[in-house]
């Protein structure tokens, strides 16, 4: 009994098959009696393909044709836009789609060329021509990416699988340009609107932007922007610039000018960023540089360069070259001009006696305005600064050996005691500072010749401001010109430190004396070939004056035998006690000065031949001495008759009422005074040592070379010499070495030199 229940029920479960009206036979296995037995799904084809409707293609196009006639026209659509979508489906799935493609291309053509009517009204005005314009335009766009939309199917489907065929969007540019804006009066009509529009503003007027924006975006997605607009543009832009250039170049002065060229430049600039189309960047703000700098680069230099630079106008100055920068050439006439500049205005600061006692200060001013521009304007460009150098090297080596000479002298300025200007840092600023401008200098050995003369006397006269800045100008000397340059300057330092160790010997020698002396003696000893050469002078010293010596001279001898010692009196100072109605005064005094006070312990008054007697102080020199002491500032001595100048037949007196604040009264600034046979011996002994270098340099070279030609020869001077020098002095130099037998004329060529051994 349980057996046959088990076998109704496998009964039961048989399979079922079900026939559905599409032909496709679907088997399902409701259970099954063995576990893990597989479902099964078999698929067959359509017996029939399905058909479409007869009419439907026309039902369906006829519903799409009002759709997209209502969104041309902007009514509402009377059908639903998913229906209509499923719609186009539809249609490309039953290959309906090349009809409905040329179908929909021709309704949009037809829509499009309706439209170029409203172009042709005459009566408009540009700007309500370019507003009309771009409603079209705005609407055409609306009206395409609506129309898309419905059609996308279309266009993703059969337009995309056909590489030929444009897309519905591209299909749409390409009818408004055809129709529209390739139409020669309604391209015109918007270009010359456009450029219109452009120019209102250029001449300061507001104008709606957004507008030409659109308008010029929309030549650029036609594809004419370059064709239609760029090229008008661009010669609209360059006539006026042209024209405005030439216009303000006469009417305005270059500062106010090359603000309006920046501004004019931003404007444009601005004009990019705003509505022009960006492919305009380039030859746009090429042609405003070009027509507004390049074509007046010289006039702008030539007119405004020197005034700018003579006051110094920093940010005109920076404006110039940032300007110059963007134009083609614009650098490199620039720095022509401003190496110029430097040329004629320095070469004016040099060549012109009248500004002497200012040279130096005047340069190392141009020096730091120069600096600056060139830092601060020219953003440190190292060809404008290699042609500052050049420059400054040129103007000053156009007078020979004075600047040098005056940089000599400025130096002492600063370095002698009693200059209250500087402290030590700013003193230290200012030897650098002067330095850059030694560096200019061919000359170097009269700034040497000038330098040692003073610094002789600041250090015999005891007039030097610092050690510390003594020795500093020494090591920079050195460092610029190396150790043989300032070798003797250093020995005159030594020989002060050795004095005073000698001194130190010497008085503890006179206080064994029997003697000892009232007259407190001090003696520099000087090597002979470090100082500067002193005219040896006889002058008559007092009794004690030359006692005194004596005992200084065995002395010294006793300790360095095979010496000989040369009294030089010039740079002697002395400290007088002086007795007057206010009191007792101490003068410090040169030993020449002192010579003369001396007198006046023995008698009333003298005159100038009497004193010239009885000092043996050469005239010259007497007569400045007793000017000093007469007519300057401090009056220890009365001149009869009054006057500035001291004449042969003057008379002297002591000037027993002599005032004055301070107790010790220096009288001996004359010592430090450099007098006109001074300079004119030191400069014909610089000419006399430069021979002296010329004739061992042409010996040097011909006792290498043998035998050289007269140009090589001098070509190679010119190497080894450092300092300038003319072609004629060379050659009396070479004349001179052949009369003394160094070298000889070659008998045939007497162009060729020959060494004689």
């Amino acid at each position: 009994m349980a057996e046959d229940t088990r076998q109704d029920k496998r009964a039961s479960f048989s399979a079922i098959t079900e026939h559905n009206t599409n032909g496709m036979a679907r088997t399902s296995a409701v259970a099954s009696g063995k576990t893990g037995a597989s479902k099964k799904l078999v698929i067959k084809n359509f017996k029939d393909r399905p058909k479409l409707a007869e009419n439907y293609t026309e039902d369906t196009w006829l519903k799409l044709r009002d759709a997209v006639g209502a969104i041309q026209n902007s009514t509402s659509i009377k059908y639903n836009l998913e229906e209509l979508y499923q719609a186009v489906e539809n249609l490309c799935s039953y290959k309906v789609s090349p009809t409905l493609y040329k179908q929909l291309r021709q309704v949009c053509e037809d829509h499009v060329q309706a439209q170029i009517h409203q172009f042709r009204e005459e009566s408009l005005d540009n700007l309500s021509f370019l507003k009309r314009m771009n409603r079209c335009w705005q609407d055409h766009c609306r009206q395409t990416i609506m129309i898309r939309s419905i059609f996308l199917f279309l266009d993703r489907t059969y337009v995309l699988q056909n590489s030929l065929l444009p897309s519905i969007w591209d299909t749409g540019l390409e009818l408004f340009r055809t129709h529209i804006v390739s139409n020669s009066a309604v391209q015109k009509r918007t270009v010359d609107g456009i450029l219109e529009q452009i120019e209102l503003e250029r001449n300061g007027e507001t104008i709606d932007r957004s507008l030409l924006r659109s308008l010029l975006g929309m030549l650029s997605d036609l594809q004419v922007y370059k064709d239609s607009f760029e090229e008008r543009f661009l010669i609209e832009t360059n006539r006026l610039y042209a024209a405005e250039g030439q216009r303000l170049m006469q009417e305005r002065d270059v500062p106010e000018y090359l603000h309006h060229v920046a501004r004019r430049l931003e404007e444009e600039n601005d004009r990019i960023v705003s509505y022009l189309d960006q492919s305009t960047q380039k030859p746009l703000i090429s042609c405003v540089e070009k027509q507004l700098l390049g074509e007046h680069m010289t006039a702008i230099l030539q007119k405004g360069l020197g005034p700018l630079l003579d006051e110094n106008r920093v940010t005109e100055l920076a404006l110039l070259y940032h300007l110059f920068s963007k134009v083609k050439g614009g650098l490199p006439i620039l720095l022509q001009f401003w190496r110029d500049y430097i040329k004629a205005f320095g070469g004016e600061i040099v060549c012109t006696p009248e500004k002497d006692k200012d040279m130096v200060q005047e340069l190392l001013d141009f020096k730091d305005k120069m600096d600056n521009v060139a830092q601060s304007c020219f953003t440190r460009n190292e060809g404008f600064i290699n042609a500052m150098k050049e420059a400054f090297e040129t103007f000053i080596n156009k007078r020979p050996n004075k600047p040098a000479e005056l940089i000599a002298k400025y130096v002492d300025s600063k370095l002698r005691a009693g200059n209250k200007e500087a402290t030590e840092e700013e003193l230290e600023r200012i030897l650098d500072k002067i330095m850059i401008i030694f560096r200019f200098i061919h000359g170097k050995d009269v700034f040497e010749a000038f330098y040692k003369k003073d610094l002789a006397k600041r250090l015999l006269v005891g007039k030097s401001a610092s050690v510390d800045a003594e020795k500093s100008m020494l090591s920079k000397l050195k460092h610029e010109c190396g150790a043989a340059f300032t070798s003797k300057l250093e020995g005159m330092f030594k020989d002060m430190e050795l004095s005073k160790d000698i001194m130190i010997q010497f008085k503890q020698y006179m206080q064994n004396q029997s003697e000892p002396s009232n007259i407190e003696l001090t003696v520099n000893i000087l090597t002979m070939g470090y100082w500067p050469s002193y005219t040896p002078m006889e002058v008559h010293l007092p009794p004690e004056m030359v006692k005194l010596q004596e005992v200084f001279k065995l002395f010294y001898l006793g300790k360095h035998s095979g010496r000989k010692l040369q009294w030089q009196p010039t740079l002697g100072h002395a400290v007088l006690k002086a007795e007057f109605k206010e009191g007792k005064k101490e003068l410090q005094v040169s030993l020449f000065q002192t010579l003369v006070l001396l007198m006046f312990t023995e008698g009333e008054e003298f005159s100038m031949e009497e004193i010239r007697t009885a000092t043996g102080i050469e005239e010259g020199e007497l007569r400045r001495t007793l000017q000093s002491l007469a007519c300057g500032k401090a009056r220890v001595l009365n001149k009869n008759p009054r006057g500035k100048d001291v004449e042969d037949g003057d008379r002297f007196n002591f000037n027993n009422d002599f005032k004055h604040k301070l107790f010790r009264i220096k009288i001996n600034q004359i010592q430090m005074k450099e007098t006109v046979e001074e300079q004119v011996s030191t400069t014909e002994r610089v000419f006399q040592d430069r021979q002296y270098q010329i004739d061992a340099a042409v010996v040097r070279i011909m006792k290498m070379r043998k035998t050289l030609s007269h140009n090589l020869l001098v070509s190679e001077l010119y190497n080894q010499l450092k300092f300038p020098v003319k072609p004629g002095d060379l050659k009396k130099r070479i004349e001179s070495l052949i009369d003394r037998d160094y070298m000889e004329r070659d008998k045939e060529t007497p162009n060729q030199y020959h060494y004689v051994a």
